[in-house]
């Protein structure tokens, strides 16, 4: 697995995050995946009958290991790093890096540490005070893909975290026989 970390996360770390309206996603068929409200990992649930996820990494990392965005938006706390990939019947669809603040992992949200190989999605949106805001998106162009990414802040009960979502090249949002699905 650490295949993924080796191929994806340089991905993540050098994507150039835009706007979505600058790049207008919204009209495109992968638009609605990219702009997904709600929980991500609910929507791939109706793509396949098995939707899984595999705990790549989890650890503490202290706040100067952040990028400068990052840490406007979730401040000056040290992070749980989560890395993982979300697969739909074995097939992996989307290799995701989530921040979450140690000022985030307390009180109800301390649970958020213990996740392992559940959702954040199911997690968080099951939390009447679950948000998102901070969307971006990145077009990149990878040597033998082109690939679409996301990253937003969610909210618990006014506590942040980000998350940074790789959508892989089998993953629906790709499949021509899906988008009319959206």
């Amino acid at each position: 697995m650490s295949k993924f970390k080796q191929l994806y996360k340089p991905l993540l770390d050098g994507a150039q995050w835009q706007c979505p309206q600058d790049i207008a996603v919204e009209d495109t068929a992968f638009g609605p995946w990219l702009l997904e409200p709600d929980s991500l990992s609910r929507r791939f649930q109706r793509y396949c009958e098995h939707f899984t996820v595999t705990l790549l990494e989890q650890r503490v990392i202290g706040n100067h290991l952040l990028q400068a965005d990052e840490r406007a938006l979730l401040g000056e706390a040290d992070c749980l790093l989560r890395k993982v990939v979300l697969k739909g019947d074995g097939v992996p669809w989307v290799f995701a890096r989530t921040l979450i603040p140690q000022t985030t992992l307390t009180g109800q949200e301390q649970d958020l540490e213990q996740l392992g190989e559940m959702p954040l999605g199911f997690r968080v949106f099951t939390d009447r005070s679950a948000r998102r805001d901070a969307l971006m998106v990145a077009h990149i162009r990878e040597a033998a893909h082109s690939l679409w990414a996301r990253r937003s802040r969610l909210w618990v009960n006014d506590k942040p975290m980000l998350v940074a979502e790789l959508f892989l090249e089998q993953a629906p949002i790709y499949a021509k026989e899906t988008q009319s699905w959206n």
